[in-house]
């Protein structure tokens, strides 16, 4: 199994972090991974004839893009799977596909479904296509043509309110952060909600989450209580659970059980 991840054209950075490319040649009957929540959407593309991917045992689309999780997946993948993947920015429902992210929250959605003009189907283009640097090349062009079409100027609020929850990693009081957008509760949730998928709340526990994660992948810390109170946890207990609640698995469990293959997507070890 291979994994590469590629940089974005410069005129998609403000939307994509990074292409990323996972690849198998040999025939396997099926491969287990978890999925975390991660605090951000994306699309993923796997060749009609080299493998299927399942979600909890349902079938995915070849091609589909997904929202904000909430929660851990379990991704099946079976035979020679070949898979092409974007990983967005919180705000690329919104900015790219015009969409109201809420939408898709725990949720995804087969694109060829968003490509209906003229009978266009961007999977069978993309399976028409030997290699993965054209595949990106044409997914990046159909990205900048959506990103024109929507003509979505975005919202500087919310993209605001993003940052500073980011750059906090998830310590940034919602109050404050409210009153500096002088907007009422109400409103700061419904906006933040269309514009990322999950409450302004929710999304600062997912970013605190991912800066422990990140804490315990680089073994920063000499006992988990150091994680928990750098983290701004009340307790060790308080951070395991929220833990489980993104990982699926207790950290001791993740490093037992699983295999990173890439950031957020792990490989069950049987």
């Amino acid at each position: 199994m291979h994994y590469r991840q590629i940089p974005p054209p410069d005129h998609l950075k403000d939307q994509i972090r990074y292409f990323w490319i996972l690849e198998s040649h040999t025939e396997d009957p099926s491969k287990a991974f978890r999925t975390m929540a991660d605090g951000s959407p994306g699309l993923i593309f796997q060749h009609p004839d080299k493998g299927v991917m399942y979600q909890n045992d349902k079938q995915l689309p070849g091609i589909f893009v997904y929202g904000q999780a909430t929660r851990h997946a379990e991704i099946r993948l079976t035979g020679k799977f070949s898979t092409i993947g974007i990983y967005f920015y919180p705000h690329a429902l919104k900015s790219i596909f015009g969409l109201n992210a809420e939408t898709l929250t725990d949720s995804c959605v087969n694109l060829d479904l968003l490509t209906t003009e003229r009978g266009f189907r961007i999977s069978e283009q993309l399976a028409n296509i030997e290699t993965f640097a054209d595949q990106i090349d044409v997914l990046a062009s159909y990205l900048s043509q959506l990103i024109t079409k929507s003509g979505q100027d975005g919202d500087a609020a919310m993209q605001h309110a993003l940052f500073r929850i980011i750059q906090s990693k998830g310590g940034i009081s919602l109050v404050d952060l409210r009153e500096e957008l002088q907007l009422s509760e109400r409103s700061f949730e419904r906006k933040f909600k269309q514009y990322v998928g999950v409450t302004p709340k929710l999304f600062s526990r997912i970013s605190r989450f991912q800066a422990s994660l990140s804490q315990l992948r680089s073994n920063d810390f000499d006992k988990l209580s150091d994680i928990a109170f750098g983290n701004d946890y009340a307790d060790q207990s308080h951070f395991i659970r929220s833990f489980k609640e993104f990982a699926g698995f207790s950290p001791y469990q993740l490093r037992k059980n699983a295999t990173e293959v890439m950031e957020n997507f792990s490989q069950l070890i049987k």
